[in-house]
């Protein structure tokens, strides 16, 4: 279980609890081994019929410190990654897409990912420097919807940015400057978007920043100068998602 969660993913990751463990099997990752209480295994026989092939009962001592969370879950378990999705590939097929760009924090990467799922979004692109949204924290605070939302890393972020306006996407940069269009007034109508998130620290770079075709601002209160980057994802997923 010692598996070092890479940005750019290792060969395996880890699903913490029985629903992220079901999401990953429904999603049609490959099981390596799975520890589990008793009560673990009679939560896995409900979706996974050949679980006892891959699962280890393991107490809750062994439970607790093999998460470090001070919990002992009733079921953690161990998958193959997925082959990831080409960034070219996932660009031709989106419609409604958000990239993240130095967006290192994997709660935050988790929240996104479980923010597009639930809005319908249908594709995540990240740069180098962000998290991983299959590591184990993303993917708990995401409850296993990282599943749904096809991602893909990005070697350079204004590019990738400029490609997609080349293919006829709307890329529109979320930032809290008071020059940008208020969130509310954009209108979009059929065309294909991508969303995109800088740091919450420093935001996005001029170079990205220039690079796409619309700057929006999400409007507040006098004092208040931005949101999380999560929270700020949920608001324009809702709002450009329509």
């Amino acid at each position: 279980m010692g598996v070092i969660q890479r940005r750019n993913g290792g060969p395996l990751f880890i699903a913490e609890g029985d629903l992220v463990t079901e999401r990953a099997l429904a999603a049609g990752c490959e099981p390596v081994a799975v520890l589990c209480s008793e009560k673990g295994a009679r939560r896995l026989a409900e979706f996974a019929p050949d679980y006892e092939r891959y699962t280890f009962y393991a107490t809750e001592e062994l439970r607790r410190n093999v998460t470090g969370l001070g919990v002992p879950l009733e079921v953690i378990s161990l998958f193959k990654r997925p082959e990831p999705d080409r960034a070219d590939e996932l660009l031709q097929r989106f419609r409604f897409g958000v990239f993240a760009d130095n967006v290192d924090n994997p709660v935050n990467v988790g929240s996104i990912a479980r923010n597009m799922a639930a809005m319908g979004w249908d594709a995540l692109f990240l740069d180098d420097n962000s998290a991983d949204p299959l590591a184990r924290r993303a993917l708990r605070v995401s409850m296993g919807n990282a599943f749904h939302v096809p991602h893909a890393r990005v070697a350079n972020t204004a590019e990738f940015v400029r490609a997609a306006a080349d293919a006829g996407v709307a890329t529109i940069a979320l930032t809290p400057s008071t020059d940008a269009v208020p969130l509310r007034k954009v209108q979009l109508g059929d065309q294909r978007r991508l969303v995109v998130l800088g740091s919450e620290r420093d935001g996005l770079p001029d170079e990205v920043l220039n690079a796409c075709t619309l700057r929006v601002r999400i409007e507040m209160q006098e004092g208040i100068d931005s949101l999380n980057v999560a929270a700020a994802s949920a608001v324009a997923c809702y709002t450009l998602g329509k």
